[in-house]
């Protein structure tokens, strides 16, 4: 057979990329078994924008940074996590029970599903971190932490005890306002995730939750003092937070990934 006689093999075409699924506040229409269940309680919202060009070597394969006006946002998020329960039994007092920061990130995989990214999740029992380390492949770190009201004025403190960096500590202390009828759509785009992206074990996971819509405050930021952020990876953050919002909490489930589900109900175009 000569070269004019072979038969060119067919080019391949790259798949057409997913738009993202649309942003909604409502949770996922879908049943969904819980293996996982939980409350958060008492939240800190901070966010501040970043170019989305620092965050994307940050995500996990096959997930991008997900995008609002050009911009993508990194999350400090701290809350009083409750009696964290398997399988549908009763959440656990006090093992299950403690105060909580995250570093998170917003991603979008190849399907158009939106997602959160943890880089980094602080917490004050040990035991929970590592099984959260161990089984689940996720960040956890064991710090010293506490959660102290007064009036309408809450404090978040975290101290890194294990792995570390040893030291990197957070101060929130933010004065809750008046509850939000209405998000806006940059709200909606920073609270309104029903999934988180990992890498697990060299593939990427996505876990779905469903909760209710959240119950949001305006909150005004009277400290803050971290280094969290920067110990993830990310630059420091450069002035005041974009938005800081205030919640006092819903109850939580994870289930597994629904077959050939997207994890939003649909509520008018996509923002990107």
């Amino acid at each position: 057979m000569t070269s004019a006689d072979r038969v060119p093999e067919p080019k391949r075409v790259p798949p057409r990329p997913v738009p993202p699924e649309p942003l909604s506040p409502e949770p996922p229409a879908a049943p969904m078994p819980p293996l996982l269940t939980q409350s958060w309680l008492d939240l800190a919202f901070l966010h501040w924008a970043v170019d989305p060009a620092d965050v994307a070597p940050l995500l996990p394969a096959g997930t991008v940074p997900d995008t609002f006006d050009g911009a993508t946002y990194v999350g400090l998020v701290a809350f009083r996590m409750h009696r964290v329960g398997w399988l549908g039994l009763p959440g656990i007092p006090y093992l299950g029970t403690f105060p909580e920061t995250n570093v998170r990130l917003y991603s979008v995989d190849e399907r158009g599903r939106r997602a959160v990214v943890f880089r980094s999740l602080d917490a004050s029992r040990l035991i929970p971190v590592a099984v959260a380390r161990t089984v689940f492949r996720l960040p956890y770190v064991w710090a010293r932490m506490g959660i102290e009201r007064s009036g309408d004025t809450l404090t978040y403190t975290s101290t890194r005890r294990w792995p570390g960096p040893r030291g990197a500590r957070s101060r929130i202390v933010l004065r809750t306002g008046e509850a939000i009828g209405e998000p806006t759509p940059l709200e909606d785009f920073l609270t309104a995730r029903w999934a988180l992206h990992s890498s697990f074990f060299g593939r990427t996971a996505y876990l779905p939750n469903v909760h209710p819509r959240w119950p949001l405050h305006r909150a005004e930021l009277l400290e803050c003092d971290e280094d969290l952020v920067a110990v993830g990876g990310l630059p420091a953050p450069a002035g005041d937070p974009v938005s800081v919002l205030y919640s006092p909490g819903v109850a939580v489930r994870f289930g597994p990934q629904r077959r050939g589900a997207r994890s939003g109900r649909a509520a008018g175009p996509p923002q990107e």
